[in-house]
C-alpha cells in the first residue's frame, strides 16, 4: 500500500473517531479525570525536585525522586487511557458504555499496568540521565531513545486490555502491530494532533478575545482567563479521547480483522491481520 494512501487512512479514523464522541461525550471522562491526577501528582514532581534541589549532591535521592514520579503519572495515565479503551470497546459492539464499568475493566489489568509503568519510570530515568550529560551526542542518542521508545509502546495499553499478555508480549505485541499499521498510526496522530492543537488555540483566542472586548478590568481579567483556559484544556482533553478512540479502532481491526461499528464506511486497505498482534 502507498504511503499516502495509508496515512489518508489514518486522517479518516481520525475524523471517524469524532464521530464516536459526538454520540459518546462521555468518553471524554476519562482523560479529564486522569489529567486532573496528572497536574496533582506533577505538582508531587516539582515538589520533590526542589527538596532535592537543597541536598549538594542529591544523586540517588534525585532519580529515586523522578522514577517515583514518572512511575504514578504513567499508572494513572495508563489507567484512565485503559478505561477509555474498554469503554470504546464497548462502543465498537453496539453497546452503551459505563463509567464505572469502563473503570472496572481497567482495574482488573492493575497488575499489567503496574509493570508497564514500573518498566517505563526505568525507561523514563534514563533518557533523563543521558540528557544530562553535557554532549551534543547524549541530547541525540536521547531523543532518538524516546522516540523509539514512544512508537514501541504505542499499543502496549490496547494490548493490556484486549489480551493477558506477559511483559514481554505487551512490548513485542505493541511493537509488531504499530510496524504493520505505522502509516495509518502516524496519519490519525497527526490529524488529531492539528486538530486539538486548533481547538485549544481557538479556546485561548476565545479568552484573549473577551479580555479586549470587556476592556481588561479586573474582573473581566479573571473571566478571560477562565474561559481561554477552559477552551484550551477542552481541546487537550479532545485530543486526548480521539486518539484513544482512533487507536482502539485501529488496533481492533489490525488484530482481528473485524471492522469497529462507526467506521463500516472505511476502506481499511486490507492491512489486517489474525490476533496476537500478527498482520
Amino acid at each position: 500500500m502507498r504511503v499516502f494512501s495509508r496515512l489518508k487512512i489514518g486522517f479518516g479514523m481520525a475524523r471517524r473517531s469524532g464521530r464516536v464522541l459526538r454520540v459518546h461525550p462521555k468518553l471524554l471522562v476519562f482523560p479529564l479525570i486522569g489529567g486532573i491526577s496528572g497536574i496533582a501528582f506533577i505538582a508531587t514532581l516539582f515538589g520533590s525536585l526542589l527538596v532535592t534541589d537543597s541536598i549538594r549532591d542529591p544523586g540517588v535521592l534525585l532519580y529515586g525522586a523522578l522514577f517515583l514520579a514518572y512511575l504514578v503519572e504513567t499508572f494513572v495515565a495508563s489507567f484512565f487511557t485503559a478505561a477509555l479503551v474498554a469503554a470504546t470497546r464497548t462502543v465498537f459492539h453496539g453497546e452503551e458504555p459505563s463509567i464505572r464499568g469502563a473503570l472496572a475493566a481497567a482495574w482488573q489489568r492493575k497488575l499489567p499496568l503496574l509493570a508497564w509503568s514500573v518498566v517505563a519510570a526505568v525507561v523514563g530515568v534514563i533518557i533523563r540521565i543521558i540528557e544530562s550529560e553535557d554532549s551534543l551526542v547524549a541530547q541525540i542518542l536521547a531523543g532518538v531513545f524516546a522516540v523509539a521508545w514512544s512508537v514501541m509502546t504505542y499499543f502496549v495499553v490496547p494490548v493490556i486490555v484486549f489480551r493477558d499478555p506477559s511483559l514481554t508480549e505487551m512490548f513485542s505485541e505493541s511493537a509488531t502491530t504499530f510496524k504493520n499499521t505505522w502509516g495509518e498510526s502516524i496519519g490519525a496522530m497527526a490529524t488529531i494532533d492539528v486538530f486539538s492543537f486548533l481547538l485549544a488555540l481557538a479556546g485561548l483566542a476565545l479568552g484573549v478575545l473577551t479580555f479586549v472586548v470587556t476592556a481588561g478590568t479586573g474582573v473581566q481579567l479573571l473571566a478571560a482567563v477562565v474561559i481561554g483556559g477552559s477552551g484550551f484544556v477542552f481541546g487537550l482533553l479532545v485530543g486526548k479521547a480521539l486518539s484513544g478512540v482512533a487507536k482502539t479502532a485501529l488496533y481492533v481491526y489490525a488484530t482481528e480483522s473485524t471492522t469497529p461499528a462507526f467506521f463500516d464506511d472505511m476502506d481499511f486497505g486490507g492491512f489486517g491481520g489474525s490476533g496476537g498482534g500478527r498482520i
